[in-house]
């Protein structure tokens, strides 16, 4: 059994295979069953906050070229007050096995994969929505997932300016600065980041809006919005929380990783359908039906559609990103 660290999953994925690997495996489909909650009571005893176990399989079985298929799943779980003994609150491993045996192949660190493949995921979701000139990005949220979403959408498209706005400006500043010298060299070519202070002027002002917090309340906001952009909602993953308003998925073109998902989880989708904003039929298609041509993405020459994306993530993402890491840890292992 081969066990991969966050470090060794890191240096083994490139972000373009990445996205290629996710098209292939949206196109050709995978069996996912509905992720697995559930609920620990008070881990810490009468008072402390309720934990969770979450768990999420996929598979593939015998396709051509004699491939047997993987099976995988995920392991998360979720320990509220892990934050008040300085650990983290979200841990997660993933197993790979061999789909005609079940025998371990490997044992993969969850929580990189995860960030690695659902920055790829809104790359994927990219290539098919946003226009393929978009110069500015504003990225709004500080946390781990959104270097990884930058560098991604400037390995998509020919971003040449990156703005960071953040509830707390220091981080904003803290991370326009760390990437300003590390992601050049990440894509290959100069690029400009700042931190800004005026979000409405920044999403009026970008290209690409990708969002990536655990915001209750709406951060991008409909009326700021103008021809021509592709809006990208990574955060928010509950029912509870969201981080657009009525009126930008009103205005936008729809889309989402998977409809199971995104139906059921996604706050941005699921509450202004609960209000009579919009209706299920609002979706255009999810990443399946994007990938298999059986609806349009942003047509050639599009320069007026507003396009969203709101991912809630899928298992399918994470079988593809660790058969991918763990053929590519082989590879560097064997020269």
């Amino acid at each position: 059994m081969k066990v991969l660290s966050a470090a060794e999953i890191d240096a083994a994925l490139d972000d373009l295979a990445l996205i290629d690997r996710l098209d292939t495996l949206f196109r050709a489909g995978c069996e996912m069953p509905i992720r697995h909650h559930h609920p620990i009571r008070e881990p810490l005893g009468p008072g402390s906050a309720d934990a969770m176990l979450l768990l999420m399989p996929a598979w593939t079985t015998g396709q051509s070229g004699g491939s047997s298929g993987r099976v995988g799943v995920k392991v998360v779980t979720v320990f509220p007050d892990n934050g008040k003994r300085s650990l983290p609150s979200i841990y997660g491993q993933y197993l790979l096995l061999d789909g005609s045996t079940g025998a371990t192949l490997a044992l993969l660190d969850g929580t990189m994969l995860t960030k690695r493949r659902t920055a790829c995921a809104s790359g994927l979701a990219s290539r098919y929505l946003s226009r393929p000139d978009a110069a500015r990005l504003l990225m709004i949220g500080t946390g781990a997932l959104a270097p990884e979403l930058i560098r991604v959408h400037a390995k998509v498209r020919p971003l040449e300016e990156v703005a960071i706005w953040g509830r707390t400006a220091t981080q904003a500043e803290a991370l326009a600065a760390r990437l300003s010298a590390s992601l050049p060299e990440a894509i290959g070519r100069p690029i400009t980041v700042r931190a800004v202070g005026d979000r409405a002027a920044a999403v009026r002002d970008a290209d690409i809006i990708s969002c990536a917090t655990l915001s209750n309340t709406p951060l991008v906001e409909g009326e700021w919005l103008r021809e021509g952009q592709h809006v990208d909602l990574v955060g928010a993953y509950t029912l509870q929380m969201r981080e657009s308003d009525d009126r930008a998925v009103q205005r936008a073109r729809l889309y989402v990783d998977t409809r199971a998902g995104a139906l059921k989880e996604g706050g941005d989708i699921v509450q202004p359908i609960g209000s009579g904003a919009i209706t299920d039929a609002h979706v255009i298609a999810d990443l399946f039906e994007l990938t298999r041509g059986q609806q349009a993405g942003r047509a050639a020459g599009d320069v007026t559609s507003i396009t969203l994306f709101k991912s809630v993530g899928a298992a399918l993402e994470d079988l593809a990103a660790a058969e991918l890491a763990v053929e590519m840890a082989v590879e560097a292992t064997a020269r």
